[in-house]
């Protein structure tokens, strides 16, 4: 599955007081292109994400792009492949900008039922 359309998402976290600078993130990812999908900022953890993100849905051609974005922002993120594996994608396959944050990994999906796959470009958590 590994191709150059290969779905990838990015968690971008912030505390309350880089808010301003996730919604200008958030903002140049929704006007670039080929970003699919950019969610809402989520103040509360939601998912296995333990503090406020937002996530972005683009194909692996876009990382080179995506992670500049991030590194410029100065905020932490993962950024992973999205397969049927959902504990790999958070784990082994996540590449971390910033300092790696402690998942709650119990939430994923089993392997072979990764329903982000289903989700792709069309939704956030």
């Amino acid at each position: 599955m590994a191709t150059e359309r290969q779905p990838y998402h990015a968690h971008i976290y912030f505390e309350p007081g880089e808010r301003a600078a996730a919604n200008r993130l958030r903002q140049r990812l929704t006007q670039a292109q080929p970003i699919l999908f950019v969610g809402e900022l989520r103040d509360e953890p939601v998912g296995p994400h333990p503090k406020a993100q937002f996530e972005a849905h683009f194909h692996e051609d876009a990382v080179p792009q995506v992670l500049a974005m991030i590194v410029a922002s100065g905020l932490t993120a993962l950024v992973h492949p999205l397969t049927d594996d959902d504990l790999a994608d958070h784990t082994t396959l996540g590449k971390w900008i910033g300092e790696p944050l402690p998942l709650d990994l119990s939430v994923l999906d089993p392997p072979g039922m990764n329903q982000g796959v289903a989700r792709f470009g069309k939704s956030d958590f």
